[in-house]
């Protein structure tokens, strides 16, 4: 294997390690060359949290940020109702510091880049992925920026608030907040580099390392099948790449198959992989989801083709019935996660999957950051 550094995967293009960088020099989301991946040996059993696979990174931090991210619980549940329910493996991301998966991507990213001598961040993000960023910045001793649209409830951004970061209101869509964010990134405003968990590659080796702990949970095995829920494709590209980093290490003998859940309503990546026609978006309760240009479209779809998967549309009752099913065992799940466990279900249905399969639902965010949504399912006002 060379030594580690930024690859445009559409060019071939590379840049060294050593000078931090979120895009390429045209403005490409860049990836990292291919990592050799690290056997069972190689896991700091000592470490519970994402730093037990440390050895898997480009480089290792002298001093992590972490916050104990990572080693949620995995529960074997029943998902459907009647003869077109089957069991599943519930990996429970929300199991984390800020309550959702982002926090695998930002305990690593961050990390990495304040060794690299970062010392501030902008990201933009009213939900998760800013509240991880703005929660890791602080526990680094980092300052982040967070730009979110001026239409956004106070409500979302107290808990990037709470840890001290700047919250900067922007006119306009969600889309024309991401744009500045990408100015500001460009232009380095304040001295703040652009740590984007939807740009920035060392975010996809925190998020990969879900593939280590499924391998590690099912005894150094990969399971048959993945079931994600799918917005940008963080989550689907860092499975690819850490199980691809498992076979390349000859740790398993195949790789599983991933499956992207996105609702109906906003499905960019389900639609080009099923050959559907595009669609205008539409609000979704799987809000969380609902990105209508995905930067790294080419690659999660090439994820699902290679590993023999696919994508799944699911319409805003079949993503309500799966909440509540959820909430029903116990699993107070958002909508955005809980769209997987109705992939699942439709899988099944379909014939894309078996019952005898040993397939793994991703929940990705817990229902305490949708109460108001789930209040409304159950025609509750708060």
């Amino acid at each position: 294997m060379s030594i580690p550094a930024y690859l445009d995967p559409r060019s071939g293009q590379r840049w060294p390690l050593e000078l931090p960088r979120w895009c390429g020099d045209d403005g490409q989301p860049l990836f990292l060359t291919d990592l050799p991946g690290i056997g069972r040996d190689d896991i700091a059993r000592g470490e519970r949290s994402v730093w037990r696979y440390a050895a898997a990174l480009p480089f290792r931090p002298a001093s992590p940020i972490t916050l104990g991210e990572g080693c949620t619980p995995m529960l074997e549940r029943r998902l459907g109702a009647g003869p077109q329910g089957g069991t599943a493996l519930v990996k429970c991301e929300w199991f984390m510091p800020t309550s959702s998966f982002k926090d695998r991507g930002a305990s690593v990213m961050l990390s990495l880049l304040r060794e690299q001598g970062i010392g501030a961040v902008l990201e933009d993000s009213s939900g998760n992925g800013g509240a991880a960023i703005a929660t890791y910045a602080a526990a680094g001793g980092m300052r982040a920026r967070i730009l979110v649209p001026e239409s956004t409830s106070p409500a979302k951004t107290v808990q990037s608030r709470a840890a001290g970061a700047e919250i900067q209101l922007v006119p306009g869509t969600r889309q024309d907040c991401a744009d500045e964010a990408l100015r500001q990134g460009r232009e380095r405003e304040s001295g703040s580099f652009y740590a984007s968990h939807n740009w920035h590659p060392f975010f996809l080796h925190g998020t990969k390392t879900l593939a280590y702990e499924l391998w590690e949970d099912l005894g150094f095995q990969a399971p048959d099948n993945i079931v994600i829920p799918c917005g940008a494709g963080s989550n689907v590209l860092g499975c690819w790449i850490g199980f691809a980093e498992l076979l390349r290490a000859g740790q398993i003998a195949r790789m599983p198959r991933l499956f992207a859940a996105q609702p109906a309503n906003c499905a960019p990546i389900a639609r080009a992989a099923l050959g559907a026609p595009p669609a205008e978006p539409r609000p979704t309760i799987a809000e969380g989801t609902a990105i209508a240009t995905p930067i790294r479209l080419p690659e999660v779809l090439a994820a699902l083709r290679e590993t023999h998967g696919g994508a799944v549309m699911l319409e805003e009752g079949e993503i309500a019935r799966a909440t509540l099913d959820l909430a029903g065992q116990g699993l107070y799940a958002e909508p955005t996660s809980a769209q997987a466990a109705a992939a699942f279900g439709r899988l099944l249905r379909d014939g894309r999957i078996g019952a005898a399969d040993r397939t793994v639902v991703v929940l990705t965010g817990t229902g305490v950051k949708a109460t108001p949504r789930i209040a409304e399912l159950l025609g509750l006002s708060v």
